[in-house]
């Protein structure tokens, strides 16, 4: 075995031990994990949320046992992949050891370590967006038709994972046009395997087609209710913070981008990245689409700085390159991921409150970070609903409401009972069970939304209760209450039908 592969090998390892450390085991799930899960129950050719490619995942982790660990293994090697094609970018560009070894510490100790500890097409998407460069560099060096079609596949894969790969495609054709590589565009076999990529996503088109196009319904919902609320100073201050410790060795690969002779026939890649990033700004992008671009950057980077770093004085700046990225890590390591317990940082919040991480949505300060409040009061949730359920005398006949995809994930998840809760958020609302003549009800509702719902929803059944809440103060969703109606009055399934009808009025 070889030093290099002794080395990749070592940093792939470290990359999976901080994957699985980086998470204290006082969280749950965080909500987008549980729909995700909850998908492998529902495969289709699309989703109200996500392309279909998540739910395949999501199968697989099924049939391996449906566990934490596997839910967290697989962004990891998402995670590692990435590493893995960076490493093989560099030794395509000519890089030597050094290169090897800038490159991989610039991408493990960087924010795909935060991306890469959730269950979401983030991960995935990054590799997806990597490995099309790295295609794209191949095509350039041997020009074998081989890579067009590979490049395709990949293409195809990344646009059933997110829709946001497109972005990649905007941004680089114009780049391709202007330079000498657009000779590339002339080749017969490129439409041929455009032809290929078209008809893999096809099945996708055809859903999206067949439900009146959700995506851009949900496009439009998310510019007018998240995206309007973007600023595009921030989007290009995040971007920065992405890769803080690897900024030097990115601006090192715009610099050799443009001026570094070795590199001139990969020059259209400057003009790609400057070009995504003002689509991504024309659109008020959130900060994090644009961080797949990042990784084939670095591998440039790393390129140039060992040859600029090889000999004289300047070598013994070597380590110092390799250094940053470690030395940011470490704030990063104390602040950047929930491997501190609520408790912990409720009584040492400064670092948090500096970052302004304590800042929701709802624009105020909380005791812990959303996304960490987010991972909280699931299993407890799911153990209440589970008991409520058992209290009924026909259980099968209870149809479990929840008031968004997060409550009826997690309750599908960790339940014991076999529950299928619902919801007529994201994708639950088509997955009702309709086909029961339910009786009962038990409805989860958020705390801000449950002070009418005994008066409303009592008398249309005999009886009626609360049967706990959420009581982990640090949860997002604390105080979300259970209630139980039995032995209804009225037709159920009827007015479930009439609601799901409403719903779906885009």
């Amino acid at each position: 075995m070889s030093k290099k592969t002794i080395i990749l090998l070592g940093f792939i390892l470290l990359k999976f031990i901080l994957q699985y450390s980086l998470i204290s085991p006082e969280y749950d799930l965080q909500r987008d994990e549980y729909l995700h899960l909850d998908q492998a129950h529902h495969l289709a050719w699309g989703y109200l949320s996500v392309p279909p490619a998540t739910s395949w995942i999501s199968y697989i982790i099924l049939l391996l046992g449906n566990s934490v660990f596997w839910v967290k293994f697989f962004p990891a090697l998402f995670g590692v992949l990435t590493l893995l094609i960076v490493w093989k970018t560099i030794e395509k560009l000519n890089g030597n050891l050094y290169a090897l070894i800038l490159g991989a510490t610039c991408i493990l100790f960087s924010s795909l370590l935060r991306i890469n500890i959730l269950y979401q097409p983030n991960s995935l998407d990054v590799l997806c967006w990597t490995t099309f460069y790295y295609i794209i560099i191949q095509y350039i060096n041997t020009e074998k038709t081989k890579w067009l079609f590979i490049g395709a596949i990949v293409f195809a894969l990344g646009f059933l994972n997110k829709y946001n790969i497109l972005f990649l495609l905007i941004g680089l054709l114009p780049a391709l046009l202007l330079s000498k590589q657009r000779r590339m565009l002339t080749e017969k076999k490129l439409y041929i395997a455009l032809a290929i990529g078209l008809v893999l996503i096809l099945p996708n088109l055809l859903w999206q087609y067949n439900n009146h196009f959700p995506v851009i319904h949900h496009m439009k919902e998310l510019a007018e209710t998240q995206l309007v609320n973007m600023d595009r100073f921030d989007f290009l201050k995040k971007q920065l913070l992405y890769f803080i410790g690897s900024f030097f060795v990115l601006l090192s690969s715009l610099y050799a981008l443009l001026f570094y002779k070795p590199f001139k026939k990969y020059r259209f890649f400057f003009a790609s990245i400057i070009f995504t990033l003002l689509v991504f700004l024309y659109f008020k992008a959130k900060a994090y689409y644009a961080i797949g671009l990042y990784p084939i950057y670095i591998a440039f980077g790393s390129v140039y700085l060992s040859e600029i770093l090889k000999s004289g004085w300047k070598r013994y700046l070597q380590p110092v390159f390799i250094a940053i990225p470690l030395l940011f890590f470490v704030p990063m390591y104390n602040l950047s991921f929930p491997n501190k317990s609520p408790e912990y940082i409720i009584k040492h919040p400064e670092g948090y409150k500096k970052l302004g991480m304590l800042r929701w949505e709802d624009g105020k300060d909380h005791n812990l970070p959303q996304d960490y409040a987010d991972m909280l009061g699931w299993k407890e949730l799911a153990s209440k609903t589970d008991s409520a359920y058992a209290t009924i005398a026909n259980p099968e006949k209870t149809l479990i409401l929840c008031d968004n995809y997060g409550q009826a994930g997690a309750i599908n998840y960790y339940t014991k009972k076999g529950i299928k809760a619902v919801s007529f958020n994201a994708d639950y609302i088509n997955w009702f069970k309709l086909d029961i003549q339910y009786t009962n009800l038990i409805r989860v509702k958020e705390y801000h939304e449950k002070d009418n719902e005994l008066a409303e929803t009592s008398p249309y059944f005999n009886t009626s209760k609360i049967a706990g809440s959420i009581t982990n103060k640090n949860a997002r969703e604390y105080k979300t209450t259970i209630f139980v109606f039995t032995d209804a009055k009225t037709d159920i399934n009827k007015r479930i039908i009439e609601e799901i009808k409403d719903s779906k009025k885009f």
